[in-house]
């Protein structure tokens, strides 16, 4: 129960302070003009509320705790 509840709060932590992450970037031909080619990149993010990070956090120090009393 302790590592779900550090990673659980270390997860939180990271969330709350990073709101972002651009997982895919896709490259697309645009023009191709026999020699001449352009193409364009294309950033797919994947935004969340730093109040998940929040929520988990709080649920990790929550695991942290009751894991302490147990044992």
């Amino acid at each position: 129960m302790k590592t779900i509840g550090i990673i659980l709060l270390v997860g939180g932590i990271l969330m709350t302070i990073f709101t972002g992450v651009n997982l895919v970037t896709k490259e697309e031909e645009v023009v191709d003009l026999g020699i001449v080619e352009i193409n364009k990149k294309e950033n797919n993010p994947i935004y969340w509320s730093p109040i998940t990070g929040g929520v988990l956090a709080v649920i990790g120090a929550i695991v942290l705790v009751a894991g302490k009393k147990k044992g």
